[in-house]
């Protein structure tokens, strides 16, 4: 897709990890009192949606039931989508309440920052609650016990846990159960935004004081090698650079570097926080005056003006040695040093697809 174009289809939505969790929780449940297996079971969500889930899996034993439930994420890139993910419930300790505990392909927390304590499961306090609240109204209906434990499993989970940020956020072993909601919004960005302020948020407690927020690989990996940063300093920002700066200054460190390509920061340099495709677009009037401002031959503002990529513009800057990139980069700052504290040096680097530096401003 060129900048100039969008995409007007419509996406579908889908469920959280932990809504699924919740459906399998509640289907082992009542077959564990004697209720047997459903075909679906319903549960509530926080909002008060109502969806129903098929089952996948049946399995009772003299102590515990097993249900499973295939995870449909909708439209969203999610690693977990067509996972099957498992809840087993057996009988707990008398008096111990509703018991979580993670089983094959769930990760184990191991460094603070995570809202979970080191050393437990990585299911989040939102699926906790989700999962809870619907076993709650299953022990009611039922007049069944209500000291349970709730093992979650999700199959080949510890692969699919190497195409997340999970190892560098300090969770080994598997995936995090998550979802607040129990709905997921396809590119959402409050589900973005929230992994980013936990990325932040770990690195702080765990004693950086240099974050660099990147768009993509290739910006994170030429970051990484610019300032020799460990990884718990990579905040994956993607399209939110928003998100990232407005977190920052409300939990300000430091020191906080951009990192990204041309085009989204020939967005973000216009003020744009969200710099998807979707949300904003290069503003191709905008970098012909900066052509302009730094004396590019009217033919090339012309050529800016009229170009069908912000690509093809910074090739036109760069074969003619007009320092855009480093133009672009200076206005990034503008912008950010707007939105965090003063306490919080910035700068920002703009990286091609090679990896390669072209602009830098700041510090």
């Amino acid at each position: 897709m060129s900048d100039r174009q969008t995409s007007s289809t419509p996406l579908k939505s889908g469920w959280t990890t932990g809504a699924c969790a919740a459906a399998a929780a509640t289907a082992a449940y009542r077959a564990l009192v004697g209720m047997g297996f459903s075909d679906s079971v319903e549960i509530v969500l926080p909002r008060g949606e109502r969806p129903q889930f098929a089952l996948a899996t049946r399995q009772i034993a003299e102590q515990s039931a097993t249900a499973g439930v295939i995870k449909d994420a909708g439209d969203d890139p999610d690693v977990t989508h067509g996972a099957e993910i498992l809840v087993t419930l057996s009988w707990g300790e008398p008096g111990s309440g509703i018991v979580f505990r993670g089983g094959e392909g769930i990760g184990t927390v191991t460094k603070a920052g995570i809202p979970v304590p080191v050393g437990e499961a990585a299911i989040n306090p939102g699926p906790r609650q989700i999962i809870t609240a619907n076993l709650l109204r299953a022990f009611d209906e039922t007049n069944g016990p209500r000291d349970v434990v709730v093992t979650i499993a999700i199959p080949n989970g510890e692969k699919l846990a190497e195409q997340t940020l999970n190892s560098r956020l300090g969770i080994i072993g598997g995936l995090s159960v998550l979802g607040t909601t129990g709905v997921v919004v396809p590119y959402s960005c409050e589900a973005y935004i929230q992994t980013i302020q936990r990325a932040v948020h770990v690195a702080h407690v765990n004693g950086i004081t240099h974050v660099a927020g990147s768009t993509g690989y290739a910006s994170e990996r030429a970051v990484q090698a610019f300032y020799n940063l460990p990884d718990l300093a990579l905040i994956d920002m993607g399209d939110f650079v928003g998100g990232l700066l407005k977190y920052l200054r409300a939990h300000p460190l430091p020191r906080l570097t951009l990192s990204g390509g041309f085009a989204k920061f020939a967005k973000l340099a216009e003020g744009h926080m969200n710099v998807h495709s979707s949300a904003s677009r290069v503003d191709f009037r905008a970098l012909a005056e900066h052509m302009a401002c730094l004396d590019a031959p009217p033919a090339l503002v012309e050529a800016t003006r009229t170009a069908n990529s912000a690509m093809q513009v910074l090739e036109i800057a760069e074969a003619n040695g007009i320092p855009l990139a480093d133009r672009i980069a200076a206005r990034c700052l503008t912008v950010a040093r707007k939105i965090v504290r003063p306490e919080t040096a910035v700068d920002v680097l703009i990286i091609n697809r090679e990896g390669e530096v072209m602009g830098h401003a700041g510090l």
